[in-house]
């Protein structure tokens, strides 16, 4: 299998329209058409160093040339299609940094939930306290309750006083969001993290 020469941006470009290995690699992963695939006989070129105006392809291909950049087509359906001059790998690295940072700032919040009966003891609170607290450095909010089962619900006060005594417990790792509220068979109390 024949291995494909290591990218060089000092490299030359082929000449008469055929691609070379760093254009194949970026028309792979481009989703605009970049120096030879542009179809267009004339485009509106913009960039940094070069005079705005309609100039014919191979005008414009000698241009970005001249500069070692790439011609792309940013606005293809444009009369006639607008190309830019830029350095590609840079603009697709950009792009690829933009989309992260957005995709960070919309994370998911994760919400876990851990379960109390009304009368839960010392040893059983502690390893739900532990798991909560791992839960909350995660960045996780907790969704802690306490669920009545049957004739158990005459204890509401008790799970009141339980779901109170563990936001307590977690107020260096967390801050109540809702305080305990009862919705049907269960008590609910809801920590989110806090901000480092």
């Amino acid at each position: 299998m024949d291995k494909k020469p290591p990218y060089n941006p000092g490299a030359q470009r082929p000449a008469n329209g055929q691609q070379g290995p760093r254009d194949s690699r970026q028309q792979k992963q481009a989703q605009n058409n970049i120096n030879e695939h542009i179809r267009a006989r004339e485009v509106r070129l913009v960039g940094d160093n070069v005079t705005p105006g309609i100039y014919s392809i191979h005008e414009a291909r000698k241009i970005a040339e001249e500069l070692e950049l790439d011609l792309v087509e940013i606005s293809p359906t444009a009369e006639p299609p607008v190309c830019k001059v830029l350095d590609y790998q840079k603009y697709l690295y950009q792009q690829k940094k933009k989309a992260k940072e957005i995709k960070a700032k919309s994370t998911k919040i994760v919400v876990k939930e851990i379960r109390f009966g009304p009368q839960t003891d010392d040893h059983d609170y502690n390893f739900k306290l532990k798991h909560a607290i791992g839960f909350l450095q995660e960045g996780a909010k907790v969704k802690a309750y306490v669920f009545f089962k049957g004739r158990s619900i005459l204890f509401k006060e008790q799970g009141e006083v339980l779901l109170l005594r563990f936001a307590n417990d977690l107020e260096n790792y967390g801050k109540v969001e809702q305080m305990p509220l009862l919705e049907g068979k269960r008590m609910i109390i809801m920590l989110s993290p806090k901000k480092k």
